[in-house]
């Protein structure tokens, strides 16, 4: 019998690791562990806990019509959850585990201590490269090393992507239901304990058919568009499907798939540019595959660790909770804090007035949006902080510092997402929407002045990233 463990891969369409289980003939079973320990080290959102949470139920029906179990069991951390699954594995007299590799640090040696536990067992560790559409490794550069420098690596990523077709892989019904006699699991709709806090994430479908029809809906209906109107928070243009990329509910082979019709022709227009935001999500994959360093917190850019940060508890909490007096910053706080998203661009902005107007440590910033987001995912999370804090992988200087006045006048120039979201500045006229301390009735708002003068931290942010890079 094969077990498939499954993780970040929660789909049976196009899973490379059940694919691979069903072919072989053998009874198969599908295996989910929790780890709340890990999670809450790891600052897994409520939300996401909740839509992964959901997401199985959905996924024990699709995997029912392929006659295979789902089975749950719940261990505290990774360690004790390699301990765990060797045990079932034993016990229910399984002669292979399937599984699709993770490529943070922690996630290896996980996968690598259990491979050394069942070692002497007779029981097969098969893993295989599922997470990105064209695996880590294999885009390299002419002297054999990855790259560090997105540009590049995009052009010889689509190079390697249309030398073959993107295929989606379809399973059939096994032959042979697998079962795993253990004591130590259940089938999940029986008993699935999931300590961990929920928040609800309904505002998401999870049936694979709905996941499908979303992406389906965003190539017919707004893909052609994105290119102008992403970068607009009060505008629905984004694909939104970012949530279901993140627990494997949906692979980026079948988004890849879908907007190129797999012809190996360049894309256009808002096509082009939704792939090359695919594209970045797989360059922040192949980098946390060959930099363990930042699975552990550490920057890209050495000199980046000499930084000083001043951390100022007031500013962080004024910060997370959308109070900093800046309008576009605190509505995208609100969002983030009320539904568990932000639009990309906010992302950019939010980040850069922690970091560069606020002077606190980016570290604590990817915290704080893992433990909130619908879609956090550890690669994406980490490169996006890390190029706004250009202590990442980035071909741009340090002096990029984003003005949160005027990405507000330019993104959302009538402040109609400032007004959703700030319902204190509803009666602002837009001139001063951005600038609401400059309104002659500012003295009689329930908001707050801002926090800090942005001309006089952008002075301070270029003398200490001078001085860092000096050191």
């Amino acid at each position: 019998m094969k077990i498939v463990w499954l993780r970040r891969d929660l789909r049976v369409e196009d899973n490379t690791a059940l694919n691979h289980a069903c072919k072989s003939g053998e009874p198969v079973a599908a295996l989910y562990v929790a780890t709340p320990k890990t999670w809450k080290n790891q600052s897994l959102s409520p939300i996401q806990a909740d839509l992964i949470y959901r997401r199985l139920f959905e996924l024990q029906n699709d995997l029912g019509e392929k006659n295979i179990s789902l089975y749950y069991a719940q261990a505290d951390s990774f360690h004790d959850c390699t301990k765990l699954v060797a045990s079932i594995l034993i016990q229910s007299g399984a002669n292979s585990v399937c599984i699709n590799k993770e490529y943070e640090v922690n996630e290896q040696s996980r996968d690598a201590e259990l491979a050394k536990l069942v070692s002497n067992s007779g029981i097969e560790c098969e893993s295989f490269d599922d997470k990105c559409l064209v695996e880590p490794g294999s885009v390299m550069n002419k002297q054999g090393a990855y790259f560090k420098v997105f540009t590049p690596f995009k052009r010889t990523y689509l190079k390697n992507m249309y030398r073959r077709p993107v295929v989606i892989s379809q399973i059939n019904p096994v032959h042979s239901r697998g079962i795993i006699k253990s004591d130590l699991v259940s089938e999940f709709s029986k008993k699935c304990d999931f300590d961990y806090p929920r928040l609800s994430s309904d505002k998401y479908p999870v049936q694979t058919r709905q996941i499908i029809q979303a992406l389906r809906d965003f190539d017919l209906t707004r893909i052609n568009d994105y290119q102008s109107q992403r970068d607009y928070p009060a505008i629905d243009g984004t694909s939104a499907l970012s949530p279901y990329l993140s627990i494997g509910a949906l692979s980026v082979r079948q988004c890849m798939a879908r907007i190129t019709n797999n012809q190996s022709v360049p894309l256009t227009g808002g096509r082009e540019v939704w792939q090359s935001e695919l594209i970045w999500r797989e360059f922040y994959q192949h980098l946390i595959y060959f930099e363990p360093k930042l699975s552990k917190g550490k920057s890209f850019i050495p000199w980046g660790d000499n930084l000083i940060w001043l951390n100022s508890s007031a500013a962080i909490e004024a910060w997370k909770s959308g109070n900093t007096g800046y309008p576009i910053v605190d509505a995208a706080m609100r969002q983030l804090n009320e539904t568990g998203w932000m639009h990309n661009r906010l992302r950019m902005i939010t980040a850069s007035f922690l970091i560069k107007d606020l002077h606190v440590d980016w570290r604590i910033g990817e915290q704080y949006f893992m433990s909130k987001l619908v879609d956090g995912d550890y690669a994406a999370n980490n490169g996006g902080w890390q190029w706004c804090a250009s202590t990442g992988c980035d071909g741009q200087p340090y002096f990029r510092i984003f003005n949160p006045t005027t990405q507000g006048e330019r993104f959302d120039p009538d402040g109609v997402f400032v007004r959703r979201w700030i319902p204190e500045l509803k009666d602002v006229p837009s001139k001063f929407i951005h600038q609401p301390w400059k309104w002659s009735y500012a003295k009689a708002l329930s908001y707050p002045e801002p926090i800090v003068d942005h001309k006089t931290e952008r002075a301070i942010t270029l003398s200490l990233y001078k001085e860092a890079k000096e050191v």
